[in-house]
C-alpha cells in the first residue's frame, strides 16, 4: 500500500509537522504543489487555517489529485486553535474522496503568538498520531 504526506504552509509550521509525519510513515514531505504521481492509499493532507480557512492551493491539490487518492488523513496547526479538518473534508466529500475520522492539530507560532510552536513534543505527538493512523487503516 502506498502512502503519501502533502502539505501548504506560510509560515513553516505545517512544514515542520508534515516532516514528523513523514518519517513516522516512511514517506517523504512533499508540497501540494506536487501532483501525485500514482495512486496513494493514504495521503497525509497538512494544512493551517488562514483568514477561516486552508489555502486555496489545498482544495486545487484535492480536486487535481481525486482519482488518485483512497483516503486523506488531516493535520495541521494554527495560532487560532482552529483546524482545517471540517473545511478538507468537506471539499474532499465534494470530490468523492473519504476522509479519516480522526485528525491531529497543535498550536501554531503567528508573529509573537504561540512562540516555538509547533515545539519537538507537537511533532513527536504528530509522529505518533501518523503511526496509529496507520495502524487503524491497517497499513501495517
Amino acid at each position: 500500500m502506498r502512502v503519501d504526506v502533502r502539505y501548504y504552509s506560510k509560515n513553516g509550521a505545517t512544514k515542520k509537522l508534515a516532516e514528523a509525519v513523514a518519517a513516522a510513515v516512511g514517506a517523504e514531505a512533499k508540497t501540494v504543489d506536487e501532483k501525485l504521481e500514482k495512486y496513494a492509499d493514504v495521503v497525509f493532507l497538512g494544512a493551517s487555517v488562514y483568514g477561516g480557512k486552508p489555502d486555496p492551493s489545498v482544495a486545487a491539490f484535492i480536486r487535481d489529485n481525486a482519482k488518485n487518492i483512497g483516503k486523506i488523513v488531516v493535520f495541521g496547526s494554527a495560532c487560532t486553535g482552529k483546524s482545517a479538518y471540517p473545511a478538507i473534508k468537506s471539499i474532499a466529500a465534494g470530490c468523492a474522496v473519504k476522509t479519516a475520522e480522526m485528525f491531529f492539530h497543535c498550536k501554531g507560532q503567528f508573529w509573537f503568538f504561540n512562540k516555538n510552536r509547533p515545539n519537538d513534543q507537537d511533532c513527536a505527538d504528530a509522529a505518533d498520531f501518523a503511526k496509529k493512523q496507520i495502524k487503524i487503516l491497517g497499513m501495517t
